[in-house]
């Protein structure tokens, strides 16, 4: 008989445990930056089963579609001329279809400038239905395609409107530039305060932001091939981190490529990042962009699956993608799905418009910005009763961060500062036509099917077409139509 000793066995056994649990706890905690982070398990549930508190939808006051245009004669037409991205023009378009209700003006079919810095050359009509457009705002504003012949050959009178943002502003300064001229063209002033309209004035952009932009038929074609190409369920994530956009910034980041370096400080010209103490200040107010490792590990934090199928809405020249792709590898952008020469023959507002159409259709949508799009894509989610939409915190990253927080500390920390944000649905729509109320919703979304409430917990085997965990066997997909026959 072979007698073993158990002591001896015993230690065999547990020493080099103890030493290799000494070895990992001992062990200096990671850098936020760095993949090797909890396993999503070990962390908070998924943002997404955090049930909602507030949630915005749009008001009653311009949905029920009485405020009809007054039966005045019109003093003059207006164009507005719209700058910059398709939906800071979106944006600026919005505003002019206000202002020409609130002059009790005709507006004519805006202009879209023609950009090289953005790369475009198509105009309103390339991007948007026209006819639709002027059948949605019968009621709200009168709009023509094309001008009396006693004036159309005439160039519009160009109005500042600068520093016009209120009512008060436009009738005493532009209203006299409309009726001496007949024909104005006009770009809204960033800060609008659109809550010194009149009701039928608010009514009417309410009305053209929401209800009377849809894409062209052909457009839309390639927008629902996108979707369509997608693997469901997906998240949609818009995610800024361009050379134009870091240099604006004025921040400055460390682990950089060499190549990433060297094409932000082409951007930059005489606009030099902030150094020292100004350049912790202005970090800590949250004005740097995330990058895309950062974003990586913010998704992390909120246990959202590095398996998650995600569409990268983004423009090209994005640095540093592979700090994203190398945690979540699941991936893919329109360029990687379209191919052709009508995706390739694409400019900046008609590639953007796909972007939106995908991210207003998404079963969830991350933003690491509040940009245009941003705000535009939420409030449209908002619209549809679709309430997935989350803006990541860079003013929460930075100042967990300066604290010296790493790892699952960090994480934690960033896990509960988004929750809170989400549970208000903070940044989830534009005021100006919306209101905030409580869940459950009184009114479900058409692809509800016969859901009693909004704020589903998604964890709880939800039967609402949009409202899902991820991964879910029980995910039904609901995209909206635009309403083309």
């Amino acid at each position: 008989m072979v007698i073993l000793s158990v002591k001896p066995l015993f230690m065999i056994l547990v020493v080099p445990l103890a030493l290799f649990l000494a070895v990992v706890l001992l062990s200096p905690p990671s850098p936020y930056f760095q993949s090797s982070v909890p396993s999503n398990s070990s962390l908070k549930p998924s943002i997404w089963t955090v049930r909602r508190i507030i949630g915005w939808r749009p008001c009653k006051w311009w949905q029920l579609g009485d405020l009809t245009v007054a039966k005045l004669e019109s003093n003059g037409y207006i164009r507005v001329d719209c700058y910059g991205g398709l939906n800071q023009m979106r944006r600026d378009l919005c505003d002019g279809v206000g202002i020409a209700r609130l002059l009790n003006a005709t507006l004519v079919l805006p202009k879209f400038e023609v950009a090289a810095y953005w790369n475009e050359s198509s105009g309103f009509a390339d991007v948007f239905d026209v006819e639709y457009f002027i059948h949605q705002m019968n009621g709200f504003v009168k709009v023509v395609k094309e001008l009396p012949s006693e004036i159309a050959s005439k160039e519009p009178f160009q109005v500042d409107c600068s520093k016009r943002k209120g009512q008060f502003d436009y009738i005493e300064s532009v209203l006299p530039s409309l009726l001496e001229h007949h024909y104005i063209s006009i770009t809204p002033a960033m800060s609008q305060r659109r809550d010194r309209y009149p009701q039928n004035a608010k009514a009417a952009l309410c009305q053209a932001c929401y209800n009377a932009l849809r894409l062209t038929r052909s457009l839309e074609k390639k927008a629902s091939e996108l979707l369509e190409a997608i693997t469901k369920p997906f998240l949609s994530l818009h995610l800024r981190f361009e050379p134009d956009m870091v240099a604006y910034s004025q921040c400055q980041y460390s682990g950089l490529s060499s190549a990433s370096i060297k094409t932000i400080e082409a951007a930059q010209g005489d606009r030099k990042p902030w150094t020292g103490e100004l350049a912790r200040i202005w970090r800590k107010r949250g004005k740097c962009p995330l990058t895309p490792n950062e974003t990586a590990f913010i998704l992390q934090a909120l246990s959202i699956p590095t398996s998650t199928n995600i569409y990268l809405a983004a423009g090209d020249g994005l640095m540093e993608i592979e700090g994203l792709t190398s945690v979540y590898t699941n991936v893919v952008t329109k360029s990687s799905l379209l191919t052709g020469e009508d995706f390739t023959s694409m400019h900046g507002n008609t590639k953007a418009a796909l972007d939106y159409h995908v991210s207003i259709n998404s079963d969830s949508y991350v933003a690491t910005y509040f940009g245009n799009m941003d705000k535009m894509v939420a409030a449209m989610r908002a619209f549809k009763g679709l309430y997935k939409t989350l803006f990541l915190s860079r003013r929460a990253f930075a100042d967990f961060t300066s604290q010296g927080l790493r790892g699952r500390d960090l994480m934690q920390a960033l896990w509960k500062a988004h929750r809170d944000d989400y549970v208000i649905g903070r940044g989830s729509a534009l005021p100006d036509c919306f209101c905030e109320g409580n869940f459950p919703h009184p009114h479900p979304h058409p692809c509800h099917e016969d859901d009693d409430e909004f704020g589903i917990s998604v964890g709880a085997n939800s039967r609402s077409g949009m409202f899902f965990s991820i991964g879910s066997p029980s995910f039904r997909h609901c995209s909206v139509s635009s309403g083309h026959p």
